[in-house]
């Protein structure tokens, strides 16, 4: 269990405290309430764009990086459909230096020509390596759009495509940063050797002469519930052939989610799992064979992927996975839930051991609607039955819920 304290300053910044003593570190997390889920259609990859920037020195500061390495301290971030954060640890002596680097970059970033011109190259640079040019990199790029027809998670994190980044002005920078960036649509959690009062006295010190912003409310579009299955067939000149096949399901908040996790890790997790053990140990059909979830804020998808074996055709793919996913509707046992309901629970247990991890999950959780859930997960996997397993895999493994994107190998 994670012991937390919890005060908003006045403009609306959230602030989680955990403290422990027992490191000499301090671990803090600022997650914004900003995704790729928020852009406009038309300018798509800002969220990551800004990633980028964030460390491109602010309006008192040019440098992000140095003073933070000078104090012992080490940071990264990362963006998604839903969120973007920042994170850092340093020495508790140093703990100021954090939030002197991170208020100030919520203030006001620097915005030159010159800052956006480097960062901007750095993320087309990004875009072209990791998505147009390896082998199965634009699977996302295909896949999104081919699920979601309305909803802005129709395009990746990295943008839909190239020229949206490469088109983005300094006035476009501006407007996003304006809107989203405010210390009303943030969570700022600590975690490691600083006492309540401290970090009180340091975010009231730093963060609360920030004005608020005034956010706008979100409206984004639901999707439509899909009632037929689509297919894209992709050659390209790639090692071996590979299916992808996604289904629509719940949300990160909605009760099934619990199910719904499981469910993936009953299909895959480990080479115990029914996936590996069926159609990559017992009859060849994949190399490798994968389900998962990710678990978006708003409905999400169910994830199923297995690389071919050679000579295997796609049609007896999918036919043997489709099989393998049909009985898991109507057959599941004690053994299975309890393996699984085992490594959710050590998983949770793990990751919760370094001050980072603590950090971030405070400030998640808290955006989900209240610290505390961190405390929940693992009593909500734990009361998950194969009743629920078995409705959860009926209700979304079905064919008209279902697409499908067949990525073949030229031979």
């Amino acid at each position: 269990m994670i012991k937390f304290e919890k005060f908003s300053l006045k403009n609306g910044l959230t602030v989680i405290v955990h403290e422990d003593h027992s490191t000499p570190l301090v671990a803090m997390n600022i997650l914004y309430k900003v995704g790729a889920r928020d852009e406009d259609p038309s300018q798509t990859g800002f969220a990551h764009l800004f990633e980028h920037l964030m460390f491109g020195g602010s309006v008192n500061i040019p440098s992000y990086d140095e003073p933070l390495q000078l104090a012992g301290g080490e940071n990264n971030a990362f963006t998604n459909n839903d969120i973007t954060n920042y994170y850092l640890t340093i020495p508790s002596q140093n703990l100021e230096t954090g939030f002197w680097l991170e208020s100030d970059r919520m203030l006001s970033l620097a915005f030159t020509e010159k800052s956006l011109e480097v960062q901007r190259s750095v993320v087309v640079e990004e875009f072209k390596q990791r998505y147009l040019n390896q082998p199965y990199g634009d699977v996302w790029l295909k896949l999104r759009p081919l699920a979601y027809k309305v909803h802005p998670y129709r395009w990746a994190t990295i943008g839909k495509e190239l020229s949206h980044i490469e088109n983005a002005s300094l006035g476009d920078v501006k407007s996003f940063f304006k809107k989203w960036y405010a210390p009303n649509n943030a969570i700022l959690s600590i975690a490691g050797n600083c006492t309540l009062e401290r970090a009180r006295e340091l975010a009231v010190k730093w963060f609360e002469p920030i004005p608020a912003a005034d956010v706008p409310a979100r409206h984004l579009p639901q999707e439509p519930v899909q009632n037929e299955k689509r297919t894209e067939e992709v050659f390209e000149d790639v090692p071996h052939s590979h299916l992808y096949m996604v289904w629509h399901c719940c949300a990160r908040h909605e009760h099934e989610f619990f199910a719904t996790d499981l469910l993936s890790d009953i299909l895959s997790r480990g080479k115990s799992s029914r996936l590996y053990q069926k159609l990559v140990k017992q009859r060849p059909v994949f190399t490798e064979v994968s389900a998962y979830m990710l678990g978006d804020l708003d409905k999400s998808l169910l994830y199923v992927e297995g690389k071919l074996v050679n000579g295997v055709s796609m049609e007896e793919a999918e036919k043997a996975l489709l099989e393998e996913l049909e009985r898991v509707k109507s057959d599941i046992d004690d053994r299975e839930l309890g393996k699984v309901r085992h490594k959710a629970e050590s998983s949770l247990e793990f990751s919760e051991m370094g001050i980072a991890n603590k950090a971030l999950h405070l400030a998640y959780f808290e955006m989900l609607g209240d610290a505390g859930l961190c405390n929940l997960q693992s009593s909500s996997y734990n009361s998950v039955t194969k009743e629920d397993i078995m409705r959860v895999a009926t209700d979304v493994l079905r064919d008209e819920n279902c697409s499908i994107l067949r990525y073949h190998a030229k031979s």
